[in-house]
């Protein structure tokens, strides 16, 4: 167990090193050159990817927390209730990431043309009413969390080292359990919705542009395909990872139990999609890749 421990530690600080190096460069683009459309929400994934690596496994945010000796309900109650925040802000951003790339990717003879512009106008509304959803919507799991004690009750289940979920009314449970349960399905529903449209959208360009004799390697070179592949890879990789995730969390809720080897599984799920989605981003941008290579030969060139 302390092994598998030291993974999640390596893989949790694998993740917050890959998307703060990220963050950065969204960062250096949004503020001093021309973004692409995608990046302002590209930018905000990455952040919120950090605060999943940070909160999410009882790892390195309790860590901290014990350092500084904060009474454990406070400290169970806040690392809960951030880590469900940004567990729904992360199923809600790969969404829009998704819709906002299909929509950029349509012809000008789809319906979906028409949102171009009104998807980059109202996009700060967008966030808004996202950050507002995950904090209003979260905020009720806080009543039944508290902090570990060493009082052993029936009606209490813990769910990390530090924390204890207690028993909720079954009319409670089954409407959070419903309204949980919508929400995913709605919006993993619009990820895989958009993620065919886009295969059918680089399917039929990759035909056009065989007619008209155009090179493959022209085809492989477009941004745009590169952009859209590389979004498609993370919304599959995505609604895996979610969806075992949730059966993992609804079964021992239901059966009231959390044996060790569910939560171990749990948490490496957690930290699997903030971990490896910054890397597939940073492998596949030009951009990052450029910006190495010219920051290596500045510093190659100065040296010698």
């Amino acid at each position: 167990m302390f092994s598998l421990k030291n993974v999640l530690y390596f893989q949790a600080g694998l993740g917050v090193l890959a998307n703060m190096s990220l963050l950065c460069f969204y960062i250096f683009i949004i503020v001093g050159h021309r973004p692409k459309p995608t990046d302002l929400i590209s930018c905000q994934l990455t952040f919120i990817h950090i605060m999943v690596c940070l909160t999410g496994g009882d790892l390195l945010l309790t860590d901290i927390f014990e350092s500084l000796n904060i009474n454990n309900d406070f400290k169970c109650k806040a690392t809960f209730y951030i880590s469900r925040v940004m567990r729904c802000l992360s199923i809600c951003t790969t969404c829009l990431l998704s819709v906002f790339q299909a929509v950029t990717i349509s012809p000008s003879t789809s319906c979906l043309a028409k949102f171009k512009q009104k998807l980059r106008k109202y996009m700060v509304y967008i966030f808004l009413c996202i950050w507002s959803f995950s904090f209003s919507y979260s905020s009720s799991r806080i009543f039944y969390v508290r902090g570990f004690t060493n009082v052993s009750e029936s009606n209490q289940m813990q769910i990390t080292k530090s924390c204890l979920l207690f028993r909720m009314n079954s009319i409670i449970r089954v409407f959070i359990f419903t309204v949980t349960t919508s929400r995913d399905v709605f919006l993993v529903g619009m990820m895989l919705t958009t993620s065919t449209y886009m295969v059918i959208i680089l399917c039929r360009h990759q035909r056009q542009c065989k007619h008209l004799h155009h090179s493959i390697k022209h085809l492989r070179a477009s941004p745009e395909k590169r952009a859209t592949q590389t979004i498609l890879l993370l919304v599959i990789f995505f609604v895996v990872m979610y969806w075992v995730d949730f059966i993992i969390s609804t079964t021992s809720v239901l059966v009231w139990i959390y044996d060790p080897v569910s939560l171990m599984v749990q948490k490496f799920l957690m930290y699997a999609y903030p971990t490896i989605s910054p890397l597939v981003q940073i492998s596949s941008d030009n951009r990052i890749i450029i910006m190495v290579k010219n920051m290596y030969s500045k510093h190659h060139q100065r040296f010698f």
